[in-house]
C-alpha cells in the first residue's frame, strides 16, 4: 500500500462529530451492486414500466423532467434529438447524472423491490457501524446521486433487513450538485448541524473538496477494488467503517 494512502483511523470524539452523511455507491454499497445489478434492470424494464405506468403521477412527472433536459440540449446541439425512450437509452450509455433518468430508475427499481427480483446490498461493516452510531446518539443521512426514492429502497430490503430505521434522512441532486459546495452548505442548513460538525464519507475526492470547502470533516472510503485517492489528496482514509470509532 502506497505512504500516501495508507489507512487511518478516524475518531468521532475527536472531530467533535454530530452527524454523519454517507455516500453510497463504493462506500455502503458495492458498485458493482449498481453497475451490474440495478442499471441493468432499469435498462431492461424500463420500457415496459413506461408502458404500464403512462397514466401514472409519478411517471408523468419523471417523463417531463426528461422532456426539459432533452429540450436543453437540443438547444445546445438542435441536429441532435430523440424519442422518450431513445433519449432514455442515451443518458443511460452516456452514464448522465440527469434528474428525469434517476427518478424513473427509482420507479423501475421499485417494482423489482416490490417483486422480490432485487435486494439492497451493503457492505458487511455498515450494519455493526449503524448500530454503533445510534447508540452514540449520531444522526446518520444519506446523499447520493440517485433518487431519495432509490435510497430507501436499497436500504430498505438489505440482507440484513430494513436498515431505514437508522438513517435520518436523505438527500439526492434536487439539492445541487455532489461537486458543488453550495450543495453541502443547504445540507447542513436543512439538518440544523454546523458544518465541522458534520464526517462525510465517500470514495469520491471531488464531492470531499467541495464537502471541505464549506467546513465539512471529511473521510475518504477505499473499499477493495476501488480508484485509490490522487496523490493530491487531503482527506483521511479509511478502508473500512471499523476505522470510524468512537
Amino acid at each position: 500500500m502506497s505512504a500516501f494512502w495508507r489507512t487511518v483511523t478516524v475518531s468521532l470524539t475527536a472531530l467533535e462529530t454530530r452527524a454523519l452523511l454517507l455516500d453510497i455507491e463504493g462506500t455502503t454499497t458495492p458498485v458493482e451492486f449498481v453497475y451490474q445489478i440495478l442499471f441493468p434492470y432499469a435498462r431492461a424494464h424500463v420500457a415496459e414500466y413506461l408502458a404500464r405506468n403512462q397514466d401514472s403521477a409519478d411517471c408523468r412527472e419523471a417523463v417531463a423532467l426528461l422532456r426539459e433536459e432533452h429540450a436543453a440540449e437540443v438547444r445546445l446541439k438542435p441536429d441532435i434529438t430523440y424519442g422518450d425512450l431513445e433519449y432514455i437509452f442515451s443518458l443511460m450509455d452516456r452514464d448522465k447524472k440527469s434528474p428525469g433518468l434517476k427518478a424513473l430508475q427509482g420507479l423501475v427499481w421499485q417494482d423489482g423491490y416490490k417483486s422480490g427480483e432485487l435486494r439492497g446490498q451493503v457492505y458487511p461493516d455498515v450494519v455493526p457501524a449503524f448500530e454503533r452510531w445510534r447508540a452514540r446518539g449520531l444522526d446518520i443521512y444519506i446523499y447520493s446521486s440517485g433518487s431519495v426514492l432509490a435510497q430507501r429502497l436499497l436500504f430498505g430490503s438489505t440482507e440484513a433487513g430494513d436498515l431505514t430505521t437508522f438513517l435520518k434522512g436523505y438527500f439526492d441532486t434536487a439539492v445541487g450538485s455532489k461537486v458543488s459546495p453550495d450543495s453541502y452548505g443547504v445540507i447542513a442548513q436543512r439538518i440544523r448541524v454546523p458544518p465541522p460538525a458534520i464526517l462525510f464519507v465517500s470514495d469520491i475526492g471531488r464531492e470531499l473538496d467541495a464537502a471541505r470547502t464549506i467546513g465539512m470533516r471529511t473521510v475518504f472510503c477505499v473499499r477493495g477494488g476501488g480508484d485509490a485517492p490522487p496523490k493530491s489528496n487531503v482527506h483521511p482514509v479509511i478502508g473500512s467503517f471499523d476505522e470510524i470509532v468512537d
